[in-house]
């Protein structure tokens, strides 16, 4: 089964109003092409080198994402292109992406990253220290970022009770940071949650933003040792 063949089965699992981020991380450009062609336009990347070297290969109206754990002296590689990056978890972070869409003169959106998984490899927030940060933006004059949403990875399990649990945890947390902090906002709207073994129950927890890499680009080649 090639690429546009699996992206035209995924379609027919995901709502219009749910946005597929085909997750291309080493995945060559040509592979990217092909999954350009079949419709897509989100791609997502987690390594700031990578991302850097890409964006410039594909067609100028891609929109990239950010979805790995992002170093702060990395920022300054993907400020001028990102349309949006879904890892924030600390304030410092935060100050790293307003200094450097200062300098590109942007605007860059963020979601906040929540740990909602049982697993301890996860990076994330809890619900305290993403207030601390929320109540901190307009005193440290963060205006050239916008935390759009929030974003978390479930746990790595067969489990799938378990899995619809930690969605809902962060279908939760959105609510209730909408309620605090965004009543009146119209952007606060994002939650990005689901990957390929698992965005059938995000979407139905209430995800608006699936990260999909294997369901488009197939499985992983790895290295055969002798």
């Amino acid at each position: 089964m090639d690429i546009s063949q699996r992206i035209s089965i995924l379609r027919q699992s995901v709502p219009d109003n749910v946005t597929v981020v085909a997750v291309s991380k080493t995945k060559p450009i040509a592979e990217m092409i092909k999954a350009y062609n079949a419709g897509l336009r989100n791609f997502g990347e987690n390594k700031a080198q990578e991302i850097a070297v890409k964006q410039p290969q594909m067609p100028s109206d891609t929109i990239w994402h950010f979805i790995g754990h992002l170093q702060t002296n990395k920022v300054k590689l993907i400020a001028p292109f990102i349309h949006l990056i879904h890892s924030v978890d600390s304030v410092n972070l935060l100050k790293e992406i307003n200094k450097e869409a200062i300098k590109n003169s942007r605007v860059i959106d963020c979601l906040l990253q929540f740990y909602i998984a049982t697993e301890e490899t996860k990076f994330g927030l809890d619900i305290q220290e993403s207030r601390e940060i929320l109540d901190n933006l307009s005193s440290l004059n963060l205006n050239n970022v916008r935390v759009t949403g929030v974003m978390g990875m479930a746990s790595f399990s067969d489990n799938l009770n378990l899995i619809r649990l930690e969605f809902n945890s962060l279908r939760f947390i959105f609510e209730l940071l909408k309620t605090e902090y965004f009543s009146h906002s119209i952007y606060f709207k994002e939650i990005s949650m689901g990957m390929s073994g698992d965005y059938r129950i995000a979407i139905e927890e209430g995800s608006t933003m699936v990260r999909i890499g294997t369901s488009i680009f197939g499985e992983a080649l790895r290295n055969i040792q002798k």
